[in-house]
């Protein structure tokens, strides 16, 4: 099966990616886009400038893609910059400036199509050489986050103009969606100066105050048909919850991410404003201790971290039912790879109690901040009073929002953290738990894990392929330093003169595209 280009979308057909992709790749099928834009009905609007208010970004934010950590770089990274590859709304891997793809047999070697006609906002015209840079950023001496994603990469071959090759040590016939990444965005041949982008995207940068604003305007000759379709953005900092929400209600911004759910219905009431609610997608809220350091080496003490936490209290306090319970992993309960059997940890004071004092009765301390996300206070304040009544102290110590992914996270023994989605399970495990992953935010190092992990990206037995990340599930769950209590629902704010919004299966505000999706009505 070729692969669509991005006019030829919209045929209304329906498949199961994953099930295509994985014989797409055992039999060395070819694989590529497919996806949807809007009917002629709806037709997108041109013009005025569209106004984010965002939590999600510091002061210590950059313009290199490499270093994107959280919502608001992702943001204006899509506004200027494009992907290689593309997540559509139902979560699979669409062709964004590679427009299709094909494994060979055993999906260790790819050939991928390089869109034609596409300029830089320099001028210069898309080619391979440009892809091939782009995603060399990513390997070898680099601190790009993306670097264990591509890490299995032996080499990337120029075969022409506008195709690439590239070998992979181990097959993955998950490729396309690591190429999907958000670090991984396309710049020129040969590019270093990020202060000044140049880029393939529907904006080009005007200005760059991290921790403040950022505002881009529209280059006029977008390739992506339908989409564009604002004269500028203007983004806004916003990192308090209840500012966004005065600031979209007062008329002052037009779309504001990460809602408080206790506010939903103030928005929905209102005969302005509109919510987009993603469920069963969203944010991985957790608490996470460094398995390589005392006093959470000890397994027991981690069994203590599980057992005395209310997660039902917290989802049914903080959430008010726009999330679901949580068990010790990054994968959602709507993930068709969930591991079903794997028993949800209840809360339980006795058993916290036993395995605390087995441990040795340490001393605990928990860095939370709503720099971290909304709700972490009050989360951390609610597993204080639980451990209490289970006889354990925690000390909760809140800490500065500002600089918090560079300050805390990945530093501190015990810390909260959120994982937004991923497009796929192998993803969402390989950069939390995998033993040589930047982001591994347990330090847990699993060489067991690994292999199960690394074996169950070329199997294409479907049900052998489920009981394999069932048994990576588990593994975390018993043996690992994560507490995820809740699976968020993804809670965006809209004017309703804000068209072309829509739930998604990966992140938030339309995969953080709405500047690019979007147009007023």
């Amino acid at each position: 099966m070729k692969g669509k280009s991005f006019t030829e979308r919209g045929s209304g057909l329906i498949l199961d990616r994953r099930e295509l992709m994985l014989g797409a790749a055992a039999l060395g099928l070819s694989f590529g886009a497919l996806g949807g834009v809007a009917s002629a009905a709806d037709a997108p609007k041109k013009g005025g400038t569209l106004r984010l208010g965002m939590e999600g970004g510091s002061a210590s934010d950059s313009l290199d893609p490499r270093t994107y950590a959280d919502s608001v770089p992702i943001s204006f990274g899509y506004q200027i910059w494009n992907g290689l590859v593309e997540i559509d709304a139902a979560g699979n891997a669409t062709g964004e400036l590679l427009e299709s793809w094909e494994a060979k047999p055993g999906a260790k070697e790819w050939i991928f199509n390089v869109r034609k006609g596409v300029t830089f906002h320099s001028g210069k015209t898309l080619d391979a050489d440009d892809v091939i840079y782009s995603i060399n950023l990513h390997r070898g001496d680099t601190k790009s986050a993306a670097k264990d994603l591509l890490s299995s990469i032996t080499d990337v071959k120029k075969l022409s103009p506008t195709q690439i090759q590239i070998t992979l040590s181990d097959g993955n016939i998950d490729l396309p969606y690591n190429l999907s990444d958000y670090h991984v965005l396309c710049v020129p041949n040969g590019f270093t100066d990020f202060s000044k982008p140049d880029g393939t995207g529907a904006f080009k940068l005007v200005s760059f105050e991290p921790g403040v604003r950022v505002l881009t305007k529209n280059t006029g000759n977008y390739w992506k048909p339908g989409r564009g379709n604002f004269d500028s953005i203007e983004l806004q900092y916003i990192p308090d919850a209840t500012a966004r929400l005065q600031a979209l209600l007062a008329g002052q911004v037009d779309a504001i991410n990460r809602l408080d759910p206790k506010t939903v219905e103030i928005l929905t009431a209102s005969a302005d404003t509109s919510v987009v609610q993603s469920k069963g997608t969203g944010n991985r809220f957790a608490f996470v201790a460094l398995c390589d350091t005392d006093p959470y080496t000890n397994a027991d003490l981690r069994w203590a971290l599980k057992y005395g936490i209310d997660r039902k209290k917290i989802v049914d306090t903080i959430y008010q039912g726009y999330a679901t319970i949580g068990n010790d992993t990054t994968i959602s309960p709507s993930n068709k790879y969930y591991a079903k059997d794997v028993p949800q940890t209840l809360y339980d004071p006795d058993k916290a109690l036993s395995y605390y004092k087995k441990a040795g009765s340490p001393k605990l301390e928990l860095k939370v901040s709503e720099g971290a996300y909304s709700g972490a206070t009050d989360a951390g304040v609610l597993y204080q009073e639980a451990m209490k009544q289970a006889g354990i102290d925690l000390t909760v110590t809140r800490v500065s929002g500002d600089g918090y992914w560079s300050n805390i996270w990945l530093k501190e023994p015990f810390c909260a953290v959120y994982w937004g989605g991923r497009p796929n399970v192998d993803l969402q495990l390989s950069q939390t738990f995998l033993s040589t992953a930047n982001w591994n935010d347990t330090h847990w190092k699993r060489p067991e894990f690994d292999k199960v992990l690394t074996a169950a990206r070329v199997e294409a037995d479907e049900p052998k392929r489920m009981q394999m990340y069932a048994e990576c599930q588990k593994m975390i769950h018993d043996d690992g330093g994560m507490v995820c209590y809740a699976v968020g629902d993804y809670l965006d704010g809209y004017s309703k003169k804000v068209m072309g919004t829509a739930p998604h299966a990966r992140y938030d505000m339309c995969d953080q595209r709405i500047a690019e999706k979007g147009w007023f009505a």
